[in-house]
């Protein structure tokens, strides 16, 4: 005869109804509701000037200086695309990717090595190396504009896109968090490493670049949207027409054809498809970054 404690355990039955009710109460709790109404509003705020910008790029000019606005184009035209190719468009847009990407390449490539070197080599004057990066991102670049002006006149590399690529390298904020991701590289892989024989450059490429891909993802996306947006370096550095940038292309046309705003539309649309490329590539990236820098450990 089986005691209280030697029974098997009865199991419970549980309706399928009964969970769908519980889970479908737990779904629509109040601040899950008014979170998504939150978030679809302001998703909407957010999407609704790339909107503007995109739907104004296909009306024409009486359509866009019109006193009741159209919010979307009944007659849509291509006329200001047209007119906007007639402009060297196609190689500001050119000249702006070649700099974001070579910019973004380049500054990944040496902040990955510059923050692992600072966060797990010992070195003479590291901690000195490290407080001049933290005290460089405190300058505004306006302060250092005079100096590096005059440094890319000495190289002959005024009005060349090298001149705005070049100071981008050099970002103490791609040193600063790429050091934060290489903290949480645990020491015991890259002993073990080193005891299997493989050197400095084998240990960077193995070990260390896939563990602190989810940084250089978040960092590439950083370094290609401040490189596409600044706006006051390209302008300073770059003066012919072949070599200016979207963002200097649509001040040149407003400048020339204040009135024009179907033309300037059509330039800022072309303008934001590679940035939303760029962005839709390396989100997850961008997400696990931001993710992993969180928590540490």
């Amino acid at each position: 005869m089986q005691t209280a404690a030697t029974q098997p355990p009865r199991k419970m039955k549980v309706q399928r109804g009964d969970i769908g009710a519980d889970h479908s109460v737990q779904a629509l709790t109040p601040y899950k509701v008014i979170g998504v109404i939150v978030l679809i509003i302001l998703a909407i705020l957010f999407l609704f000037p790339l909107y503007w910008i995109i739907t104004g790029s296909f009306k024409s000019q009486q359509v866009i200086n019109a006193a009741v606005p159209q919010w979307f184009p009944l007659e849509p035209t291509i006329g200001n695309y047209q007119r906007l190719f007639e402009k060297p468009a196609l190689t500001w847009v050119w000249n702006t990717v070649f700099m974001c990407v070579m910019g973004m390449g380049l500054t990944c490539i040496t902040a990955s090595m510059g923050g692992y070197a600072l966060a797990k080599k010992r070195f003479a004057g590291s901690r000195i190396i490290f407080s001049i990066f933290i005290i460089a991102m405190a300058l505004p670049k306006q302060v250092i504009l005079i100096p590096l002006l005059k440094e890319m006149a000495w190289l002959r590399l005024h009005n060349t896109l090298w001149a705005v690529i070049l100071p981008t390298v050099g970002w103490p904020f791609g040193v600063f968090l790429m050091k934060q991701f290489s903290e949480n590289i645990p020491n015991e892989l890259l002993e073990a490493s080193r005891i299997d024989g493989a050197g400095e450059t084998r240990t960077f490429i193995e070990i260390v670049l896939p563990l602190i891909a989810p940084g250089i993802g978040a960092l590439a996306i950083f370094t290609f949207i401040s490189t596409w947006n600044d706006y006051f370096l390209q302008l300073i550095m770059l003066n012919d027409t072949q070599v200016l940038t979207i963002s200097l292309g649509i001040a040149k046309l407003q400048s020339e054809l204040s009135t024009d705003f179907g033309l300037i539309m059509a330039g800022a649309a072309l303008g934001s498809v590679p940035i939303i490329i760029i962005f839709l590539i390396f989100q997850k990236f961008f997400t696990r970054g931001i993710t992993m820098g969180a928590v540490k450990g």
